[in-house]
């Protein structure tokens, strides 16, 4: 890729249903879940250009909300499930971004709080609040394994349910 302007877009997975009891990563959406994620998605078909990649949790919750996300999109892009993603906290989270191929322009990383929040907060140079379903779009200035909050921009933040994004 010859451009160094990159994207990164965190997405926080939706609304996950607490009311019977399973393992945590088999947790699915809860209906209100299944209706915040193609908001997301269609915030994202927007927004955004093509999306290159997503990595995603392996937790059901995160995987359906990639469905559902995915679907608004024009073209999905490949979606990588990596177990790394699943309760991970910032610093591996970050990692995980490092990781990306150099080609990839624009990536969105699909996981899990607080991981997700405090990822967005360092990069941002601030707070940053990830409810469910909620978006952190960076520019990144500079190839992925260079990425810190030197290198990120925060572009927008919130929810495509009227909660902050536009």
């Amino acid at each position: 890729m010859t451009n160094t302007e990159r994207t990164l877009i965190l997405l926080r997975h939706a609304k996950s249903d607490w009311t019977e009891f399973v393992v945590d990563i088999d947790r699915p959406l809860a209906e209100r879940g299944r209706g915040q994620a193609p908001l997301a998605g269609r915030w994202l078909a927007g927004r955004s250009g093509p999306v290159d990649l997503a990595i995603v949790s392996p937790a059901q919750r995160a995987r359906e909300t990639w469905e559902l996300v995915s679907a608004e999109l024009a073209t999905a892009p490949p979606a990588r499930l990596d177990d790394r993603v699943y309760a991970a906290s910032a610093d591996r989270l970050l990692d995980v971004v490092r990781e990306v191929p150099e080609d990839v322009g624009t990536v969105v990383l699909v996981g899990h709080n607080p991981g997700m929040e405090v990822l967005a907060s360092h990069l941002a140079g601030q707070d940053v609040i990830m409810r469910t379903s909620g978006i952190a779009e960076f520019c990144v200035s500079g190839p992925w394994p260079e990425l810190d909050a030197a290198t990120a921009t925060l572009r927008a933040v919130g929810r495509a349910d009227g909660h902050g994004l536009g």
